[in-house]
């Protein structure tokens, strides 16, 4: 099963403005998305997990009736989490 990636704005953003081998490692670290990779649910936030890759964090939701994953922020430790 292919699941379909879906990115919000603000995390798109975000990952334009990284280098391009830091661009290539978070997007490759996404594709893998939702069952590969260093996820845990986020607590207070349901339906919501996180995906960390190296310092980054990337925010996402999965919806398995329609395949697809929403990537809804990504940034640095910490900072991901205040929106």
């Amino acid at each position: 099963m292919k699941y379909e990636i879906l990115y919000k704005k603000k995390a798109l953003k975000f990952i334009q403005k990284q280098p391009p081998e830091q661009q290539k490692r978070i997007i490759l670290a996404i594709s893998r998305l939702p069952f590969e990779g260093d996820i845990k649910p986020l607590a207070g936030m349901e339906g919501e997990f996180r995906l960390r890759v190296g310092d980054y964090r990337i925010r996402y939701t999965v919806d398995h009736g329609r395949l697809i994953v929403t990537v809804i922020d990504a940034g640095n430790r910490g900072d991901v989490y205040k929106s």
